[in-house]
C-alpha cells in the first residue's frame, strides 16, 4: 500500500502535502506559539490534546489520572513520561484513577 501524497491548501493559503486525513497545516502549526510554553517540550498533537481538554497548567493536568490523558485523543504512550517529569517539576503527579 503506497501513501498518495495530495496537496492541500489552508485557510491562510499555505500549500502543503499529506498522505494522511489529518487537516492540520504544518506551516501553521510551525507559526502557532504555544500559549503556555510550559508544554513545549511535546509535539504538537499532545500539545493540541491537552488545549482542547482546557488544560494549561500543571496544577489543572495533576487533576487528571495518566488513564484519563492517555484516553485523548493525540496523546500516546511517549508523551505520559513527559508529563510526568513536568509535574515532578513541581512537586505534582497524576491523580489517582477515579471510580
Amino acid at each position: 500500500m503506497t501513501n498518495i501524497k495530495t496537496l492541500r491548501t489552508c485557510k491562510k493559503g499555505h500549500r502543503f502535502y499529506k498522505s494522511s486525513d489529518c487537516r492540520v497545516c504544518p506551516v501553521c502549526e510551525e507559526e502557532r506559539k504555544w500559549e503556555n510554553e510550559l508544554f513545549s517540550s511535546l509535539s504538537a498533537p499532545p500539545r493540541r490534546a491537552l488545549e482542547n481538554k482546557g488544560i494549561g497548567t500543571l496544577q489543572e493536568l495533576s487533576q487528571f489520572s495518566e488513564k484519563e490523558i492517555l484516553q485523548l485523543h493525540g496523546i500516546g504512550k511517549s508523551a505520559i513520561p513527559k508529563l510526568v517529569q513536568l509535574l515532578k517539576t513541581e512537586g505534582l503527579k497524576f491523580t489517582e484513577i477515579r471510580k
